[in-house]
């Protein structure tokens, strides 16, 4: 076994560990932490691909914005922990089922012949001037432009979906309606009452009586 193959392993199973960490772990903060250490490791993958700007992207984008925006928004949620705990157990014959149909796809498409594992862990040469970003850039925006503008739609989705998940009616806290605000009169606010001017004796008679 080479060195490139022992860290490909290496990599591998901190994915893998992460991965399995997301699922297990109770504390959706520590699910969220383990996330990034799949993604760290998803990034050391792409290393050994000789696929720098990937990897570099993987982790300014997703772990240094996504995975930040991921803990602002479980925080905000207020998860109950102890409602989710609730009827786990009777979900694991379907996560259970689940996995298994995932692990028998990726066997089949891993073990089809297309994914030749020595090409991969024994890249072509390229020269110094080579670039993977003019590479990248290139087939994303010629071949694959279509999956492309899905994933930005589908993400344009779950940001949505996250705001609107944090935008709930709280009743201790304060809140402004524009368009109440627009419609109000000077009648609603201001209140003119119309009463008798005080004399000197009137004055007077009160300053004794006080």
């Amino acid at each position: 076994m080479t060195f490139q193959y022992g860290v490909f392993l290496f990599f591998a199973a901190l994915v893998v560990y992460g991965a399995a960490g997301v699922i297990v772990v109770r504390n959706p903060v520590h699910a969220a932490l383990h996330l990034v250490l799949a993604f760290f490791a998803s990034a050391g993958l792409w290393m050994l691909l000789e696929a720098e700007f990937l990897a570099i992207i993987l982790v300014l984008v997703y772990v240094g914005a996504v995975m930040v925006l991921f803990l602002f928004v479980v925080m905000m949620l207020d998860i109950n922990i102890s409602e989710t705990r609730e009827g786990f157990v009777s979900y694991l014959p379907v996560g259970f089922l689940v996995g298994l149909v995932l692990l028998l796809q990726i066997r089949m498409v891993v073990g089809s012949g297309f994914f030749d594992l020595e090409q991969y862990l024994s890249p072509v040469l390229r020269p110094a001037d080579y670039s993977n970003t003019d590479e990248l850039g290139s087939l994303l925006y010629t071949v694959y432009v279509y999956p492309f503008e899905i994933a930005a739609v589908i993400l344009l989705v779950a940001i949505v979906a996250a705001i609107s998940l944090t935008m709930r009616h709280r009743p201790e806290s304060r809140k402004q309606t524009p368009g109440s605000q627009v419609k109000v009169k000077a009648t609603d606010r201001l209140k003119v009452v119309k009463m008798d001017a005080l004399t000197s004796v009137d004055k007077k008679k009160k300053g004794d009586s006080a």
